[in-house]
């Protein structure tokens, strides 16, 4: 939470899902916005649902697949997006205007390796350095929308423990990028998404069923109070705990299991206790 501002310590008594809590908050900064919270997984295979149409693509992820899959729908689509990332002291953004700027790809062909990068569980994350990048990329997205002022021309790297401030030119599309070049969208292709991903800085592991049916939680909760100890429940999610372990299901059938970083013990947490 030093680092989240739109949340105070009432959103997390309230048990909500962040899109809800965000949703809610925003709108009593503003009852004239017109405002929809999601609670849902981003992925290859929901990713043209919820992106197409849009006049602008704000990214606010925190993973390489579900950045790599908004820039093929964007380019795809011709949305513009704005890349947005911050980890430890620094963080950048990369505007990406389709057809007109290098997208994504073009710079960075591949994710990192895994283990290559920094993240916020090796490195953590100040709040500051949060405020000041996605400063700049909402002030990039305005230019966008009003199609006024002058374009960031690749990526601006902010380190505001080292105080540098510094400004790359990405160039024009490259005729080789697989996305923007050749109209490869690999990413946005894929049958699935990844199916349990490591939650950044949390001890965590979510779990995604492609596919899955919308859950009838209130028949769910029935379930598992007979087998565990469950802290709390809505109409978006149920929180228990059991073997340890505290597991949050949504409806649309994720869970994020807390306890453990390792894919395959949460694998079988979820096999063995909701077996969807």
């Amino acid at each position: 939470m030093q680092r989240q501002l739109l949340y105070d310590e009432d959103d997390l008594h309230s048990n909500l899902p962040k899109a809800i809590a965000a949703e809610r908050k925003l709108r009593r900064i503003n009852s004239q916005v017109e405002i929809s919270g999601l609670v849902a997984d981003f992925n290859a295979e929901n990713a043209e649902e919820f992106l197409v149409g849009a006049d602008l693509v704000m990214d606010g992820t925190d993973n390489f697949e579900a950045r790599y899959i908004i820039n093929d729908v964007c380019v795809k689509h011709d949305i513009p997006w704005v890349y947005c990332g911050v980890v430890a002291s620094y963080g950048m953004t990369m505007t990406v205007v389709p057809h007109q700027s290098a997208c994504l790809r073009c710079l960075f062909a591949d994710a990192p390796l895994p283990g290559t990068t920094a993240t916020c569980d090796t490195a953590g994350i100040i709040g500051p350095v949060v405020a000041v990048v996605a400063g700049i990329a909402a002030a990039e997205g305005i230019k966008l929308l009003l199609g006024k002022g002058e374009r960031n021309p690749g990526i601006i790297h902010v380190d505001l423990w080292d105080n540098t401030f510094d400004t790359f030119e990405s160039g024009p599309p490259r005729a080789d990028c697989p996305t923007c070049g050749r109209g490869e969208y690999e990413f946005l292709e894929r049958a699935s998404g990844a199916q349990a991903v490591g939650l950044c800085g949390r001890d965590a592991v979510q779990i995604r069923v492609p596919g899955a049916r919308q859950l009838p939680l209130t028949d769910v909760v029935e379930r598992l109070r007979r087998v565990s100890q469950v802290t709390a429940s809505n109409d978006y999610l149920v929180r228990f705990k059991v073997d340890g372990y505290e597991i949050t299901l949504f409806a649309d059938a994720r869970a994020i299991i807390k306890g453990t970083d390792d894919e395959s013990v949460a694998r079988s947490l979820y096999s063995k206790y909701i077996g969807v």
